[in-house]
């Protein structure tokens, strides 16, 4: 079963008219993503999601040359030994890289969809779980800034599907921010489960006047208040009030979680499958996590693909925590790049997929059909 090709897809789509909502790090108005096809010498397809990192067509470059290089000719159930040589030979010898975490994603991601089509079994079975129900939480690029009356309208529909967590868009103004959580706690009561997210958008001095409102609010965690590389001012927001801090989704590898880990800080993670070094290296995080009792709660990116593995791996580990169900209101990469990824259930949970593999089935012509446009995602 060695590797035969690897394939990568970068793909956009506009935002219509007006673009998406404006968060902390702008106003989207495209979407971009890496689809990675591994073909093997038998002919099984596998694919994953390779994080865009806001540079698609570089981040595709580099799966297509350097790291195809590395790896083709592999056994492509060797997954500890494939991620081994990629941090031998590029990424280990030259720096963290972010480039290449992400690279090395969606080929991990391909090779793991790969091996339960060789088996038949889904990805859950084989990462040693079950088809348990996993809890969603609605967020993804929606609910950002906006009014509050019009936010608790969009929050409605959400609460109608069944989801009992939602995540809101903070880093506005500090002003601006309480005033949408207070509305949307006032609105939908004790019951809702209301986390917040601010994207690398607060200074040290927004977050201690917040965090004490957050925790009158009861607010589940505030996430990347800062960026992910700056430990010492989450050491100084620690001590602004009881709300978990959350970050992840930009820490890559088990070495920069690591670092996590010693601060004692952080305590809910949110690594990416498609940025932290894929499936493999995220099953080795949430075992590091574990041995801490520190939950899990997967940033779920952009594609169904990431999505559904997200699902299934939550479904396999103990330290669960919530799935980021996307529920933007227009994401192509969701419901028009491949299957079904996961349905959100009247109870606020989803299952993972029962195919074998990954279980969503990508649809080249979509991916033809969508070719990478290029600049900022957001402005």
């Amino acid at each position: 079963m060695k590797i035969r090709e690897i394939k990568a897809y970068p793909s956009s789509f506009p935002l219509p008219q007006g673009g998406g909502p404006r968060l902390g790090i702008g106003q989207a108005v495209k979407r971009d993503c890496v689809m990675v096809k591994v073909i093997t010498e038998d002919g099984i397809v596998g694919w994953g999601e390779s994080h865009h990192g806001r540079a698609h067509t570089a981040i595709a470059k580099l799966i297509e040359t350097t790291l195809s290089q590395l790896v083709l000719g592999m056994d492509a159930a060797d997954v500890t030994g494939i991620w081994a040589r990629i941090y031998k030979y590029q990424l280990g010898s030259h720096g963290m890289g972010a480039a290449t975490a992400m690279a090395m994603s969606g080929i991990d991601m391909a090779l793991w969809d790969i091996r339960g089509k060789a088996v038949g079994w889904p990805l859950w079975r084989l990462l040693g779980g079950a088809r348990r129900p996993v809890a969603a939480y609605a967020g993804g690029v929606s609910l950002g800034f906006q009014p509050p009356a019009s936010l608790i309208d969009e929050v409605q529909p959400h609460i109608e599907a069944g989801y009992r967590a939602v995540k809101l868009r903070i880093g506005d103004t500090v002003r601006d921010d309480i005033a949408r959580m207070e509305a949307v706690r006032n609105a939908f009561g004790d019951s809702l489960t209301i986390l917040a997210d601010a994207n690398t958008g607060y200074s040290i001095a927004d977050v201690r006047q917040v965090m004490p409102v957050m925790d009158g609010l009861n607010i589940g965690w505030l996430e990347e208040p800062f960026p992910a590389h700056d430990h010492r001012l989450y050491a100084q927001a620690r001590g602004c009030g009881r709300t978990p801090l959350a970050a992840g989704e930009n820490h890559f590898t088990r070495f920069e979680f690591t670092r996590v880990l010693e601060d004692g800080v952080i305590t809910i993670w949110q690594p990416d499958l498609s940025k932290c070094g894929g499936i493999t290296e995220a099953l080795r995080i949430a075992a590091m996590a574990g041995a801490f009792k520190i939950p899990v709660n997967p940033h779920s990116s952009m594609t169904g693909v990431n999505q559904a593995a997200s699902i299934h791996l939550l479904a396999a580990i103990e330290n669960a925590g919530y799935f980021e169900a996307d529920v933007s209101r227009s994401n192509l990469f969701r419901d028009a790049l491949g299957s079904e990824p996961w349905r959100i259930r009247p109870d606020g949970t989803v299952l993972p997929l029962d195919a074998p593999g990954i279980g969503v089935e990508v649809d080249e012509a979509f991916l033809r059909a969508h070719p990478p446009i290029e600049g900022p995602g957001y402005v």
